[in-house]
């Protein structure tokens, strides 16, 4: 059995729910075969978070982490490239810090790149039926402090693990005027256990060869 771990944020600006967790929730109680899922939620806190993500890759020795967050106005499930080491909120997080040009790590590397297979996940989640694409900013909020402290703490206590982070759309629950894309939490469970069984199946510093760049 492929350990995982997979972990969402509690709701942030004001907000009820997020489906991050929710979809996270989703998958862990009805994983993927040959994988045994186990999830965590993370504060939407910088500092926090990284915190409790410690603890439960301790926790867990999983094989490969999958950390998500929520993007408002994405219009399907992002595979996230990279993460920057550099903290720059434009809002406060849940405990009220704002934290500007600040580094993750203090002496860290400028960035980490996702270990997950990325190009792969996203053509196991086209081939589901969900809508995805490969993101190559994953902003400078908390998601962003997650991914890169994911990319550190795999470097420098778990090399064996891979992992990466995932940003998904607003649950249709959060955009009730209809002037937002969304997609259901189920549907993004299902897009990520599509995710997960394509990681896991691929070999480690394996992805296809296809073009998913961006221009801007």
């Amino acid at each position: 059995m492929t350990r995982v771990l997979i972990t969402g944020f509690a709701p942030f600006g004001g907000e009820s729910v997020n489906p991050s967790w929710q979809a996270a929730s989703l998958v862990a109680a009805e994983p993927p075969a040959g994988l045994d899922v186990r999830a965590a939620e993370l504060p939407c806190v910088f500092g926090e978070s990284l915190d409790v993500l410690g603890d439960a890759v301790r926790a867990h020795t999983p094989d490969l982490v999958l950390c998500l967050g929520q993007a408002g106005g994405r219009p399907g499930v992002t595979v996230e490239r990279v993460g920057l080491n550099v903290d720059d909120a434009r809002i406060p997080d849940n405990a009220g810090r704002q934290p500007v040009d600040e580094p993750v790590v203090q002496g860290g590397p400028a960035a980490y790149f996702s270990t997950l297979p990325v190009k792969a996940c996203v053509a196991a989640m086209r081939e589901a039926g969900v809508p995805a694409a490969v993101s190559n900013t994953a902003g400078t909020f908390v998601c962003n402090h997650v991914a890169y402290g994911l990319g550190h703490l795999i470097a420098s206590e778990f090399p064996h693990a891979r992992g990466g982070f995932v940003h998904v759309p607003w649950a249709p629950a959060q955009v009730t005027d209809g002037t937002a894309p969304s997609l259901p939490p189920a549907t993004v469970a299902h897009g990520l256990r599509a995710l997960l069984s394509a990681a896991a199946r691929t070999p480690a510093g394996q992805d296809l060869k296809v073009t998913e760049g961006a221009t801007h």
